[in-house]
């Protein structure tokens, strides 16, 4: 015979919850004289079988079920069901608690997190101690913030020497250039990298330009040509984030970016540009859009990571319309711009993987050339000319 307090030791279990079991039928105590609960060698070990039966994960009301009739394999069945997704659930858990320790990527964790909350994930981002440019650079470029800072050192030694950051030629922005219908004379360039397409602006017109980017040492490479172009006296050079940016309304006549809008989505910056922008002035920018209804598997398995936003020339334009503008001129770069930034780029990865290997820019990148290689027409840069309505 077992006092209550015996029977709670030995079975590891409190006072209160055997008296809860008494209260379900489970076992059953004798009052005793002196007012003791007094339980049985029956009572312990048909508490040690519920023990075991609640170790394979049952409710104590399936316990109690198994305990009195014979066991029914449909309710085994489910409690393995449901057991199966806890223990997936529990694997997923470890995996981003291992990731965010760094022990494994957290690319796919950061792309799902952009989608679904792109401003949290940036406010985040700058609690875990990242300045806003590294947050931004994290979010659009390296993807994984336990390899961030090596990912942007091999990014950035395989771009500065290179010209274009993007597609693009001369031919194209100047055909760009002609669509605009007045002669600017205050040009805000966005997203400007190391100044090819500024360059040509300050060369075929007669505008002040602000040339912005986000990277000092591709502004101080910009103003250098410049000065030797002798053009660098109608160019100011502003180090700053494109959301961001430190002018008051109406204060330019024609914005531009090529290339570089999808960096804060290209449906954000129509609207945010805007205002920017004086009485009928012009936005041109370029952007990466499907050109066929049904890409290939690979394509589309390719951008649907890399640029989830990608969408059709004839979305970007109704997108366009929607935030104020009307639209005067609409072209896709020619094979030559593509090859203008594709064929050096290239050229630069081939000189530096013996150096780089494991380098997850390089493989970025790489994969990156595979896609462009396998283009077919399925995607193309698409420039719009658009002009800002009353």
């Amino acid at each position: 015979m077992y006092r209550i307090s015996q029977l709670a030791e030995m079975l590891g279990l409190s006072r209160t919850t055997l008296l809860y079991y008494e209260k379900q039928g489970l076992i059953q105590g004798k009052r005793l004289d002196n007012g003791y609960r007094s339980f049985t060698d029956k009572d312990l070990q048909r508490l040690k079988l519920l023990q075991k039966l609640q170790a394979g994960g049952l409710t104590l009301k399936e316990c109690l079920a198994c305990l009195d009739e014979k066991v029914e394999r449909d309710i085994l069945v489910e409690r393995l069901r449901q057991l199966d997704e806890e223990i997936a659930q529990k694997q997923k858990s470890r995996q981003l608690l291992a990731a965010l320790l760094g022990e494994s990527s957290l690319t796919d964790w950061h792309q799902t997190l952009e989608q679904q909350a792109p401003e949290a994930h940036l406010e985040w981002l700058i609690k875990q101690g990242f300045d806003e440019k590294q947050a931004l650079r994290l979010k659009w470029l390296s993807k994984d913030m336990n390899n961030h800072e090596q990912y942007m050192l091999d990014f950035n030694l395989i771009f500065k020497d290179l010209e274009r950051w993007g597609p693009g030629s001369e031919a194209d922005t100047l055909r760009a250039l002609a669509k605009v219908p007045h002669s600017p004379q205050s040009i805000l360039e966005i997203g400007c990298g190391q100044g090819s397409a500024t360059q040509i602006l300050a060369e075929h017109s007669s505008a002040n330009i602000t040339a912005v980017d986000n990277e000092e040492f591709a502004l101080q490479s910009l103003v250098k040509t410049l000065k030797e172009q002798g053009t660098g006296d109608r160019v100011a050079t502003v180090c700053t984030n494109m959301e961001k940016l430190p002018f008051e309304p109406d204060s330019f006549d024609l914005i531009w970016c090529e290339g570089s809008a999808y960096i804060m989505g290209v449906n954000n910056a129509l609207k945010a540009w805007r205002p920017l922008l004086q009485d009928n002035g012009i936005l041109v920018l370029s952007d990466l859009v499907w050109s066929v209804e049904s890409p290939s598997e690979k394509a589309l398995a390719f951008w649907q990571k890399e640029y989830p936003d990608m969408t059709t020339a004839a979305h970007r334009i109704a997108q366009a319309e929607q935030a104020g503008y009307e639209v005067i001129g609409s072209f896709a770069l020619s094979d030559e711009s593509w090859l203008a930034y594709y064929a050096p780029l290239e050229d630069r990865i081939d000189a530096l993987g013996s150096q780089r290997q494991g380098s997850m820019a390089l493989e970025d990148l790489q994969r990156e050339l595979s896609a462009f290689h396998l283009r077919a027409g399925e995607f193309d840069y698409q420039m719009f000319i658009l002009r800002a309505c009353n």
